[in-house]
This record gives C-alpha cells, structure tokens and sequence, in this order.
C-alpha cells in the first residue's frame, strides 16, 4: 500500500510526516533484529520517500518504542 500526503487531507499529511518525524525514521537502522522466537510475528516494511530523501526500514512486532509504534498503527489504519 502507498500513502502519499498529497492525497490526504492536509491535518492528515501533517500528522504523518510529525510521526515519522517523532519515530526518528530517517534515523532508524534499515533492519532491527527480531525478538527471540519471533518466527510468527508481524514483520513491517515501511519505506518514506521525500524529495530529499528515502529511507526502507524492516520491522518485527513487538515493536517496544512508542514512537514507531504510534507509526506503525497510524498505517495500519489507513490500510483498513
């Protein structure tokens, strides 16, 4: 699925581009190592492409930071 802030409301794109700003995204390492006996979890590939930048990032769930989390179920919902 592909989000772009163009297409959103402008409270909507604002709100996304202040939690991949708060989760530090450009800042994240591409791959984080998934938990111990993380076999059935979740995984996440989120990628944020800006006119200046792009950046891939691959998740596992649980995802312990608050931030991202807050990222990821804002993306989750936009899917639904």
């Amino acid at each position: 699925m592909t989000i772009d802030t163009d297409d959103l409301p402008p409270a909507e794109a604002n709100e996304l581009k202040r939690l991949i700003e708060a989760a530090g995204f450009f800042e994240l390492p591409q791959t984080s190592p998934p938990p111990r006996g993380a076999a059935d979890y979740l995984r996440y590939t989120i990628s944020v492409t800006c006119p200046e930048r792009s950046h891939t990032v691959h998740l596992t769930d649980p995802i312990e930071d608050a931030e991202i989390q807050a990222l990821v179920e804002y993306l989750e919902a936009k899917a639904r």
